[in-house]
């Protein structure tokens, strides 16, 4: 299956904007989870491809804005085949170690270790196997319940974890930060999700665990639907959190205020024989 993706990020201020930088992970790679077919995005500018940074592909561009330049629209589509991969080998370089550290969104907290603890008892080893890690993400997704509208952008995994509701980035850093809690590398995954019946999960968020540092098998797991990844996720970009992968990213001068529309459609096509 073939899924066609069109992802538009629309941004309007209310007073003339004079001047933007913009940071983009909007550009999956092919891999052993999914062949990129074609790709492209546009921008109001030059796109400028930056140095890949944990295996991701980086853009950026510049606006300097006319007296009459009150929107930004970033537009990037293309066709991705899902290959129904979720164990795989990491060759972005990156040492698994790296992804046992604390980030500002998915910071170990004692109070989450020791409920993981509890739930895990003698089970919790200096590596995770499936029945644990399975046994956790469907404890993190039943916790966390999927919630939308009562997190931002901003909520850190304790925050989310306390208040036991969230959305599909607050799960994933939920248990991002719980196997850290346990000395398990982990990282969050940005992306894009296809359900005919869950359309607001187009945008996506997921995590990596690491099953083995040695050989840098890595396994992708689905908070929200308690379940590895499948045919239905496209990976984006991978970060420690989602500061780490936003798909957008910007500093501006000028503008007022700003407001934001993403609107993402994806239709699937069953490749021929």
């Amino acid at each position: 299956m073939t899924l066609h993706i069109d992802h538009t990020t629309h941004y309007r201020y209310s007073q003339p904007l004079q001047h933007s930088v913009h940071t983009l992970h909007l550009w999956p790679v092919s891999g052993p989870c999914q062949e990129v077919v074609d790709w492209s995005v546009q921008v109001p500018g030059t796109l400028v491809e930056q140095p890949r940074v944990m295996g991701n592909r980086v853009h950026a561009f510049t606006l300097r804005a006319g007296p009459e330049t009150r929107d930004i629209r970033i537009r990037a589509s293309g066709r991705v085949r899902p290959l129904g991969v979720s164990r795989f080998l990491d060759d972005t370089g990156m040492p698994p170690a790296f992804f046992r550290h604390a980030s500002p969104l998915a910071e170990p907290h004692a109070r989450m270790t020791a409920w993981a603890q509890g739930l895990l008892g003698p089970a919790i080893g200096a590596s995770p196997d499936e029945e644990v890690l399975m046994h956790l993400l469907r404890a993190v997704s039943g916790h966390v319940r999927y919630r939308p509208g009562n997190t931002g952008v901003e909520t850190t995994a304790i925050e989310a974890f306390d208040w036991g509701l969230g959305v599909c980035q607050d799960q994933a850093h939920v248990m991002v930060a719980l196997c850290r809690g346990l000395g398990w590398p982990a990282r969050y995954v940005s992306g894009y999700f296809h359900a005919v019946n869950e359309p607001e999960l187009a945008s996506h968020a997921w995590v990596d665990v690491c099953l083995d540092e040695t050989t840098g098998e890595w396994w992708s797991l689905d908070v929200t639907h308690a379940c590895p990844t499948d045919g239905r996720h496209v990976r984006l970009a991978a970060g420690t959190d989602y500061i780490g992968c936003m798909p957008v990213r910007g500093l501006r001068r000028g503008g007022g205020e700003e407001t934001m529309d993403v609107q993402i459609r994806i239709a699937a096509q069953t490749d021929s024989p």
